[in-house]
């Protein structure tokens, strides 16, 4: 069979040049739903998830009620996420997308912290947030990571490029609301001084130390407080 060379390379060329956005979030499902099931013996299995026979689906299993009640913020942060993921919604398998509310208390701070696999992108629906994200460790080596700030007022969106360090914190005396949509059915979460301070088992504290560029007496004092 012959083989146009050209016309070869150029699909080529044009896959690994579309490669970059195809996987930017989760991949496109070739079926209508995929609804979750947590049962191993289902046949079929797709983005970590077992998939329940289509002709089993009902319309609660693309259903969640609970996004008008207020979070609990009665805590070190004072701020409570309530998510809706694959975990809480399994009609969202194979869709790319998620959701959560974000309830603030005055003051309150919904801490630095990354989605691995999605976009966020936020909606305020009362109070006033500060909220800002940093970018990534810069290209020459002599520039900072940048940070970008903003404060946000009832009905104003902010949006939190996948991956970065971002965090939104509750500037007013009051309570305050947002909702924010991710690109992915399961985002993932990283709140950095957790991760890195409380982690099992826990980083080396001359590690930290060194890292941080502080005496260990102070590495040891956050790793207590994460414990």
């Amino acid at each position: 069979m012959k083989i146009n060379v050209f016309g070869f390379l150029a699909t080529i060329i044009l896959i690994v040049s579309l490669a970059p956005f195809s996987y930017a979030s989760d991949p496109s499902p070739l079926q209508d739903f995929c609804v979750a099931l947590d049962d191993s013996a289902a046949p079929v299995f797709v983005n970590g998830k077992f998939c329940k026979n289509p002709n089993m689906v009902v319309a609660d299993d693309f259903y969640f009620s609970g996004l008008n009640k207020p979070g609990n913020t009665s805590n070190a942060v004072g701020s409570n996420v309530t998510a809706v993921n694959v975990n809480q919604l399994p009609g969202l398998n194979t869709l790319g997308i998620s959701a959560v509310r974000i309830d603030y208390a005055p003051y309150g701070l919904n801490p630095p912290h990354t989605h691995p696999r999605a976009t966020e992108i936020l909606v305020v629906l009362k109070g006033t947030l500060y909220v800002g994200f940093v970018t990534s460790n810069p290209a020459n080596p002599a520039n900072e990571n940048k940070l970008f700030t903003k404060y946000l007022n009832p009905g104003d969106v902010f949006v939190f490029p996948e991956g970065l360090i971002h965090f939104q914190f509750n500037a007013g005396k009051t309570n305050a609301i947002a909702f924010a949509g991710l690109s992915s059915q399961n985002p993932g979460v990283i709140t950095i001084a957790n991760a890195v301070f409380g982690s099992d088992p826990t980083i080396n504290p001359e590690v930290l130390a060194k890292a941080f560029q502080v005496e260990k007496n102070v590495i040891d004092t956050l790793i207590q407080a994460q414990s």
